[in-house]
């Protein structure tokens, strides 16, 4: 089971946009191409409890903020669609007034009824689903729901998409940065919430908490005591003498909800007080690399728990070390049917095979998908060993200096340093004008980089010797 593609229109930055994923992948791209904003778009239709935030969606959320057509009066919709193809044979069972058949070689859809050639090995079962978000006239708010593509009812309406379905994809989106601070809380939806649910454990605490909440005395003091006693005194010369009585502090306004927000684990600092105890403190007070590093390992207990599972997760790296980006990596990949990640790591992308890693580019608030296949003149054995010190940087920038050898890629960046030192209102480096060089490791390599690198939607510039003119016609092209 694994997400095979995803159809974004008019959500947040992506006035449209189609990418494609072949197995595990690693989402590369320039700040605010767009990655997080497409896993944000891919949970809106898999993720169990996304639906149950209030509002689930709002103005800021539609492209460039327009939710009605001012020409044409029109409500225009947020809409994101997924295709998850490999589906188990109970996920089969499951969906099987929904399934579809997914080529993995053309990279779509079957048509026909029964489509021809189910049989194929590169063709499997899949389900299509979309969520459909829209600002609702009459209520003046906005609404959304998720939905099968297949089949169309009769008056054009689709059959509702629910979150038990939802949970037979097994999708989870961790934000990294976000998560820490919920994930061994009770929250709907936090990581402990998730493995008690596939544990199917019911828990009965939150009885018996409010009851003791509701009898704890708070602020017992003379002060409060009198207070309260004069406000009683007070309401007593409007209302008869048996209203208002005994007013007392309680911690009784709680609700199962609330309880969820606020219980969290505390874990042990190292610190120890004075009387030889150690001190603990909440979870999210840990340090980020062991807060990222718990997530993780919440991570690896859901995979086994759930045997098959769709992991999206936001640049894994953030605060470990790259032996452990590694292993993370590796980890997910070898538990999850599918991992899907954002990353800007070296670490992390040198893991995945070019195929895995795809570049995203967002022009005028259309997104693109293109695979980063293997460069010219590197052979498949060496990828690995060069990919970090040569070509990692320019897959991540925007725009790329390809030179023709060592001598320039020592010196360039160097002189270009330095005369932003000498006129800063003049003259910047390239790291700061985000430019990204590569060693093309002689002349006729030049262009075959260019022209790869260009494929992948880089602005690609070239310094190089005089050259003949064949040779400067293949660059300039």
């Amino acid at each position: 089971m694994h997400l095979v593609r995803v159809r974004v229109r008019n959500f947040r930055g992506i006035a449209y946009g189609e990418v494609h994923l072949n197995g595990h992948t690693a989402f590369i791209g320039d700040n605010n191409a767009g990655k997080s904003t497409l896993l944000e778009a891919v949970d809106l239709v898999l993720g169990p409890e996304r639906l149950s935030r209030r509002p689930v969606i709002d103005e800021h959320d539609f492209y460039a903020g327009t939710y009605v057509d001012p020409a044409k009066n029109e409500v225009v919709p947020i809409q994101v669609e997924v295709i998850v193809a490999d589906l188990s044979d109970e996920q089969q069972r499951h969906f099987r007034d929904h399934i579809e058949w997914w080529d993995s070689l053309a990279k779509t859809l079957l048509v026909g009824a029964p489509p021809e050639g189910t049989d194929a090995p590169h063709v499997s079962a899949a389900l299509r689903v979309f969520f459909n978000g829209w600002y609702d006239v009459e209520e003046d708010d906005f609404a959304g729901d998720t939905y099968y593509a297949t089949p169309e009812m009769p008056d054009g309406s689709y059959l509702r998409f629910s979150a038990p379905d939802k949970r037979k994809c097994g999708f989870l989106y961790l934000r990294t940065l976000r998560t820490g601070a919920r994930a061994l809380s009770l929250e709907r939806g936090s990581l402990l919430d998730v493995i008690l649910r596939l544990k199917e454990t019911r828990l009965t605490m939150w009885e018996d908490l409010l009851d003791q909440l509701r009898a704890l005395p708070v602020g017992e003091t003379e002060d409060i005591g009198e207070l309260l006693l004069a406000v009683q005194d007070a309401v007593r010369h409007y209302v008869p003498s048996d209203w208002a009585e005994q007013p007392h502090m309680r911690v009784s306004d709680l609700t199962r909800d609330m309880l969820r927000r606020t219980l969290t684990v505390f874990m042990g600092t190292g610190a120890k007080r004075s009387d030889g105890t150690i001190y603990s403190a909440p979870y999210q007070h840990q340090g980020t690399g062991t807060i990222n590093t718990l997530v993780l390992a919440l991570l690896s207990i859901i995979a086994e728990l759930k045997q098959s599972v769709i992991f999206a997760m936001e640049e894994p790296e953030i605060a470990l070390p790259p032996h452990t980006q590694k292993r993370i990596i590796n980890s997910l990949r070898q538990k999850s049917a599918q991992a899907i990640f954002t990353s800007h790591s070296p670490y992390v992308l040198e893991e995945f095979e070019p195929a895995q890693v795809v570049v995203l580019k967002r022009t005028a608030g259309v997104m693109t998908g293109i695979p980063a296949t293997y460069p010219p003149a590197v052979k498949p054995k060496a990828y690995r060993t060069e990919f970090r010190t040569r070509f990692c940087e320019a897959l991540l920038a925007r725009y790329v200096l390809v030179l023709e050898g060592r001598t320039e890629f020592d010196a360039l960046p160097a002189a270009a340093r330095r005369l932003g030192e000498l006129d800063p209102t003049r003259f910047k480096s390239l790291e700061n004008l985000g430019v990204a060089i590569v060693d093309a490791r002689g002349e006729t390599n030049v262009a075959p980089l260019g022209e790869f690198l260009r494929s992948l939607g880089k602005v690609v510039f070239a310094v190089f010797d005089k050259q003949s003119p064949e040779a400067l016609a293949a660059i300039k092209a």
